[in-house]
């Protein structure tokens, strides 16, 4: 899945003399080898993700132990290769939790494609590098180099965290960068919420984001189990956060689609992604839709929004033999079908 080197890690294999001279903390947007290719030409990067699904299949390479999470543990490193992610605002929080694990004089990179906002690391880098360098730019890719000029601020969370409200739901929703609906409830969500109805027993919240579907069948249905999984670290602290800031408790676990959830569910509930990186990224809401009803208890449902304009009633027709479409606008349609 991940063993062809994209444009952007082709580029950076031109420059493994400046990148391997030291072991580099590298983060940001993963999808290759790279990690492999630099342990092989100098010493073992060390790798940290908050993508669940790169941090499984990184794992497996002996060489490199990647860690997962919001955030990267506390310990030293000797410099910095960011992997510019998708969201300007991520970029900046990366920064903000990895910086500080560096020494004055560390050597800072920064690589992108050049349609993914990698033209920023300037600006991005100016409140902590004195100079900025482009070192290279090739396969439609750049690679910036700086060095770290001044002591990077602790990290702080709280700094990172904004909140806005939803009145109707009387709920007060945290977000972090870079996670799906950040700044206010998106019209599929909401669409899916004046939709859902009553529901009872175990519910999952599949790809949770900062949690606005879980919190608000919690407050609709106090009686549930809710399980809420996602593959981001980012959106899984989010709705931790979301949960603790309106008093709802449900179980959060990071999963690659529905790999590790145990036992059947009373209902499947999802706003699913559809993009990724700068690519149309459709597979995990494919994988879902077909492997769904075995996760489901008889007569238990698969409840989700998705763009109008998206083929998915046809794979939920293939998988459960039929599919109500409960509600649409001009953009999005609430699916639903019964195991």
């Amino acid at each position: 899945m991940y063993e062809a080197l994209t444009s952007v890690s082709d580029m950076l294999s031109r420059n493994l003399d400046i990148l391997c001279r030291q072991p580099l903390l590298v983060c940001g947007l993963l999808e290759d080898k790279l990690p492999q290719v630099l342990a092989e030409h100098g010493p073992a990067p060390r790798v940290f993700t908050t993508d669940y699904r790169y941090f499984q299949w990184l794992g497996s390479c002996a060489e490199i132990t990647p860690e997962f999470g919001h955030a990267p543990a506390g310990k030293t490193a000797q410099g910095l290769l960011l992997l510019m992610p998708k969201a300007k605002a991520e970029a900046e929080y990366l920064l903000a939790a990895c910086l500080p694990l560096l020494s004055t004089g560390a050597p800072v990179f920064i690589a992108g494609d050049n349609k993914g906002g990698v033209k920023s690391a300037p600006k991005l880098l100016a409140p902590y590098c004195a100079h900025v360098t482009k070192v290279d730019s090739a396969r439609r890719a750049s690679l910036y180099q700086a060095e770290l000029t001044q002591p990077a601020s602790p990290f702080n969370l709280s700094d990172w965290t904004k909140e806005y409200r939803l009145e109707q739901e009387q709920l007060t929703v945290c977000t972090l960068p870079g996670v799906f609906s950040a700044e206010h409830l998106d019209a599929g969500t909401q669409l899916l919420l004046n939709n859902a109805g009553t529901l009872q027993g175990r519910v999952l919240d599949f790809g949770c984001g900062a949690g606005v579907i879980g919190a608000s069948l919690l407050k609709r249905n106090p009686a549930i189990t809710l399980e809420q999984i996602d593959i981001s670290a980012l959106a899984l602290e989010a709705s931790r956060q979301t949960l603790a800031r309106n008093g709802l408790q449900a179980n959060l676990y990071p999963s690659d689609g529905l790999s590790e959830t145990e036992g059947r569910f009373d209902c499947i509930i999802s706003n699913p992604p559809f993009h990724a990186g700068l690519k149309t990224f459709y597979s995990t809401t494919e994988t879902l839709l077909k492997e769904a009803r075995h996760y489901l208890k008889p007569g238990g449902s698969l409840l989700l929004v998705a763009n109008a304009f998206l083929p998915y009633p046809e794979l939920i027709e293939q998988s459960f033999g039929g599919c109500e479409t409960l509600a649409a606008n001009g953009r999005f349609k609430i699916y639903r079908a019964r195991a």
